[in-house]
């Protein structure tokens, strides 16, 4: 699994930073296993199935509930999408870990997912009923969660298995032994990311006792070595009712859920045994503390850690406020002091509040060229010495209350996010800190938060890359608990958003509603009006310009133009271009690919008009300042850096290189490392300017929205903003014709990596048009695709070779010219291992064919995977842009959809013969490889 699932606040964090906010969170995704049960549950007095649950409480939308037995159970009901999200906390993670222990918790939940005596093939069930199920692990909770199409029988199994897992799952030596090379492999993944092992050492260093100071995923030696009769104890003292929280969000029907909830998870006794009482906490730090890492590749980081009050603590507030004012881009302090004057490439702050004392931490990303010493003093002096010399204003406050409540409220918006997020509430120790931390926000003074930088940000409670010793230590206040009941005495809950729409996500209903019509400018629109949990609303917007003649020999001007555009217009400063936008609580990202510039957009009902007419304001008069472009060089540089030295990244440049037969300048061309280098370095102001000048308009570009909106005051705000731009300049999409590649096997050196990389590549003459099209797809799905796919089954789960392996199209719909591809990731001495593997499979599949158990499961977990994208809102704006764009309707997608379920297995085993050709791959390895042994 992914770290990135680990659910934290709705705040989001800078581009370049995002792998360093999940570092330190483990987590995995497992598939099923055999072995003999873990044994009996502790004793205790059977709750009664017919008992029912008894409400505790509501609060702005969520009811709570209690079975007998101790579990906790929130229902989250909101019809206005089609798909159902369950989660089940456990107050567990790596805090709750002995000595000897660490990763246990981790390691727990890749076993969850290897079944139970009744339920022996989960990952598979979740396949066929196209679950999008996961699990992750953090300091002070394990969560498991599932997002479905809202059906009756999707969630009754859902709640069935989590209910038998809680008590019955298998926790073998059998299922370890098999997924230690996966746990493993996934601490190789991280070993590979400087800023990621950068984060483990720097907590590491600021916890000299506490378990927050060791990383979630573990020490190898402990991993390696767990007792499996150690393993089992901890599941069975932890994985009971009474320390867990299930949470139902999404469409579903409160009055038939409780009774099932009643009936799956109601008859296990609640346990007699006692948990342990935690009572390690860290004494106040007395001087700075440093660590330096040294690896090579990557790009210079400097980062600045600071003890805070725990997640529950009234003054948490100020914390989480400090984080925006500092680390926020473009209003910060610190981008303002660093990035601005050249001295970073970027920089960030964030904080992690928890069950006792967190941190906050605060960094910068460097460019090569950049001093990291200057870098370092500037940036604490920012922290420790501008916060007292000029105190935060109002306007800061204002400004960090607006985009941190802006983020909030959208992240609620949204059913299946409030249901997993919910979890980091449960693990502070009461879900309700979710609401009373928005309400400190709000009534945050400029005092409190001035108070409590007084005390956090003191030299003598920072850790950094060195050590200074200070005659007179300064002290931070002592670490405390706090009593969250107490805290809850005078709590007055928010009243309950207003219930939206049961929607209809099927094509012909998506085609119903959706009002389509073309601007004069030549802007084709598609509005797609549908109540939404707060009235949240996705937008696409695509401008397509220029040929294959006029695009050559641009350089990185398009890339810099969209990284310029969010950087003011000609009547807006960067700054108030960004307060608009927070008021407005909008977010607006550019992106850009050749001949196409990309806006994405999330805002609500009564913003939207204003959201477009502003969005219109900076694609039409964008300031494209000269001292932005440098700081966008720099990060791009920095990036590149980065890049340079990863496996995958080396493995894409040599394959994008091979066999490319298109001159320099042509967008088709895959550039070197150094080339692209050469071309963000030498790229020039006036040159952005003039692209923007020559190619962008709106008479071959597409818009979409799809949620709660006014559609006539869309179309208003469209007309007024899009109407009448236009220019003269040709249009025609760059072809992309089938280029015969030669096969290659090609074995790329990456020094000093431990996590090491295959990627496979075959051009086949398919579009999404093509006959073939659905047999090849559902054929992909069986082989490398789904969860429960050849190369998946045999790799990861049997094999226990690779934390991440599949395969991949990516579909050509003008050209008889799509792209296969597969991909694996895995420890360095288990290259031969892995291509020997991949290439059986791939064998097997060709000569064997699929059987028909695998086709049916198959077929009904890619259909049920479509079905699930539909209810995505953002999906479908993207969905309509592509679709106004070729001219198209969702009408498409149900015939695709009908030509999958007439398919024949005879017909999939063809395809696959018709278009996989192994000996035609392009197959690269790139790693540190040693040497084999004599």
């Amino acid at each position: 699994m992914n770290p990135s699932n680990r659910v934290s606040r709705f705040r989001q964090s800078p581009r370049f930073v995002v792998s360093v906010l999940t570092l330190l969170v483990a987590s995995t995704l497992a598939m099923p296993g055999y072995a003999a049960p873990v044994g009996q549950v502790a004793s205790g007095k059977a709750a009664s199935v017919s008992a029912a649950p008894t409400v505790v409480t509501a609060v702005e939308g969520i009811t709570e509930y209690r079975l007998a037995n101790g579990l906790q159970v929130l229902l989250i009901p909101d019809d206005s999408k089609p798909t159902t999200t369950v989660n089940v906390t456990y107050r567990v993670g790596s805090r709750h870990e002995s000595y000897g222990e660490t990763g246990m918790a981790h390691l727990l939940e890749h076993l969850m997912f290897k079944g139970s005596p009744k339920y022996p093939q989960v990952w598979s069930e979740f396949n066929k009923r196209g679950f999008n199920a996961n699990g992750s692990t953090w300091y002070d909770r394990t969560n498991y969660f599932a997002s479905f199409a809202a059906n009756e029988d999707n969630l009754r199994w859902y709640l069935n298995w989590q209910a038998d897992a809680m008590v019955h799952s298998f926790i073998a030596r059998k299922d370890l032994d098999s997924e230690m090379t996966v746990v493993r492999n996934e601490m190789e993944m991280g070993e590979n990311d400087g800023g990621r092992i950068l984060m483990e050492k720097t907590v590491s260093a600021m916890y000299q006792w506490h378990n927050y100071g060791k990383s979630t995923i573990g020490a190898r030696a402990d991993v390696e070595g767990v007792d499996i009769s150690h393993l089992q104890a901890f599941y069975r003292r932890y994985y009971q009712p009474d320390n867990a929280t299930l949470i139902v969000s999404g469409k579903f029907d409160p009055a038939k859920t409780l009774p099932w909830i009643q009936q799956a998870f109601g008859a296990i006794p609640k346990p007699t045994r006692a948990l342990p009482h935690l009572y390690t906490l860290d004494p106040v730090q007395d001087g700075e503390r440093a660590v330096t890492l040294r690896r090579v590749g990557g790009v210079p980081l400097l980062y600045a850690g600071y003890h805070v009050v725990p997640g529950a603590h009234v003054d948490y507030a100020a914390v989480e406020l400090l984080s925006v004012i500092l680390g926020d881009t473009p209003s910060g302090r610190l981008h303002k002091a660093l990035t601005e004057k050249q001295l970073a490439a970027g920089v960030f702050a964030f904080s992690e509040g928890l069950a006792d004392p967190g941190f906050i931490l605060l960094g910068a990303q460097l460019s090569p060229q950049q001093d990291a010493a200057l870098s370092s003093k500037a940036m604490l002096d920012v922290i420790e010495s501008s916060l007292k010399q000029a105190p935060i204003t109002q306007e800061e406050l204002d400004r960090a209350k607006a985009k941190w409540l802006k983020s909030w409220d959208m992240g609620f918006s949204d059913p299946q996010r409030i249901g997993v997020a919910l979890s980091e509430s449960v693990a502070q120790g009461d879900w309700r800190l979710f609401f009373l931390t928005r309400d400190r926000i709000k009534s945050a003074s400029l005092a409190d938060v001035r108070r409590v930088a007084g005390q956090v940000f003191v030299s003598s409670n920072r850790t950094l890359g060195q050590y200074v010793p200070t005659p007179t230590p300064e002290r931070a206040p002592q670490p405390e608990r706090v009593s969250v009941a107490d805290m809850f005495k005078d709590f007055k809950a928010q009243g309950a958003q207003a219930k939206a729409e049961a929607f209809d996500a099927s094509p012909a209903n998506i085609d119903a509603r959706t009002q389509r019509f073309t601007l004069p400018s030549g802007m084709k629109v598609a509005l797609l009006a549908k109540s939404t949990r707060g009235q949240a609303v996705k937008a696409s917007l695509t401008l397509r310009y220029g040929d294959e003649k006029s695009l050559a020999n641009w350089g990185e001007a398009p890339a810099a133009l969209a990284a310029l555009l969010d950087k003011g217009t000609t009547s807006l400063s960067r700054q108030q271009l960004q307060d608009k936008l927070d008021a407005l609580q909008a977010e607006v990202s550019f992106n850009s690919a050749p001949g196409q510039l990309m806006v994405n957009l999330v805002s609500k009902r009564e913003h939207l008009p204003a959201v477009v007419a502003l969005v219109a304001d900076v694609l039409r008069h964008p300031a494209l300042p000269a001292d932005a472009l440098e700081e966008v060089r720099h990060q791009a540089l920095a990036a590149l850096e980065e890049q340079s030295k990863e496996p995958e990244a080396v493995l894409a440049e040599a394959i994008g290189r091979h066999g490319n037969p298109y001159p320099v300048g042509d967008v088709r061309y895959a550039r070197t490392f150094a080339e692209t280098e050469a071309d963000w370095k030498g790229v020039q102001i006036d040159r952005v300017r003039a692209f923007h000048t020559a190619f962008l308009a709106a008479n071959n570009a597409q818009f979409s929205a799809v949620g709660d909106l006014d559609a006539p005051a869309v179309k208003q705000a469209l007309q007024a903003g899009f109407g009448d731009w236009r220019n003269d300049k040709p249009f025609a999409r760059v072809p992309n014709p089938l280029i015969k590649l030669p096969p290659a096997r090609m074995v790329l050196p990456t020094p000093d990596k431990q996590n090491a990389a295959m990627s496979v590549t075959l051009p086949v003459p398919l579009s999404d048009r093509d006959p073939d099209y659905a047999a090849f797809m559902l054929a992909n799905h069986l082989l490398g695709a789904g969860g429960d796919s050849r190369l998946w089954n045999r790799i990861r789960e049997k094999e226990g070779l690779s934390y991440s392996v599949y395969s991949s199209v990516n579909w050509n719909p003008i050209e008889q010219h799509s792209e296969w591809t597969a991909s694996a990731i895995f420890a360095p001495q288990n290259r031969d291992k892995v291509e020997a593997a991949f290439k059986e499979e791939v064998n097997r599949a060709l000569t064997q064919g699929f059987t028909q158990t695998e086709f049916e499961s198959g077929k009904r977990g890619l259909l049920n995977f479509r079905r699930l994208s539909r209810a995505q809102d953002a999906r479908l704006a993207a969905g309509w842009v592509s679709n106004l764009y070729l001219d198209r309707t969702f009408a498409l997608a149900a015939q695709v959809d009908a030509a999958l379920e007439s398919l024949t297995l005879d017909q999939v085993n063809q395809a696959l013969k018709r278009y996989l050709k192994p000996e035609q791959f392009v197959l690269g390895l790139a790693g540190d490889f040693k040497p084999a042994k004599p």
